[in-house]
């Protein structure tokens, strides 16, 4: 069930930063629509808990914490994130940090990340899909300026 209430505006679940909290007796999941570039890892790996033409889009009681844990772990942005509730382990840091380029496009970063962002704070993350086109209106962060701009990677 999510956390917001029904009766709330409409103008309010689109607002871009935003921390949602989707919540069942064994798993939270938190999503951060400022950090989601729709890579759709979610709804394709586990299509009964992810709906995003729904609303709620999020019903993590259709699956097993394990379950959910996966798919979230499988986001390349790290807007989804989950909290076991169950006692099950939380999500881990990766032993090593990779970074992946994706054709004409960001660059997924995993592992213990401390990214310094503009404004001198500084995000703790384990998953990031960072800019490489230079158009982001979110830097360092991906907003998918990439396929806006026609980005074309060498």
């Amino acid at each position: 069930m999510s956390e917001k209430a029904s009766g709330e505006h409409q103008e309010e679940r689109h607002r871009p930063d935003v921390l949602r909290r989707y919540r069942s007796a064994s798993v939270q999941v938190n999503w951060e629509p400022q950090f989601c570039i729709h890579a759709s890892n979610c709804w394709r790996n586990l299509p009964e808990v992810f709906k995003p033409r729904s609303v709620p889009w999020i019903t993590p009681e259709a699956a097993s914490a394990d379950e959910i844990a996966w798919v979230v772990s499988a986001c390349p942005t790290g807007a989804l994130s989950y909290e076991r509730l169950d006692g099950g382990p939380q999500e881990p840091a990766p032993p090593t940090t990779t970074i992946e380029p994706q054709p004409d496009g960001p660059v997924y970063v995993r592992g213990r990340l401390r990214i310094t962002l503009p404004d001198g704070k500084v995000r703790e993350a384990t998953r990031a899909a960072l800019c490489r086109c230079g158009a982001s209106a979110h830097k360092p962060f991906c907003d998918l300026s990439h396929s806006r701009i026609g980005f074309r990677a060498d």
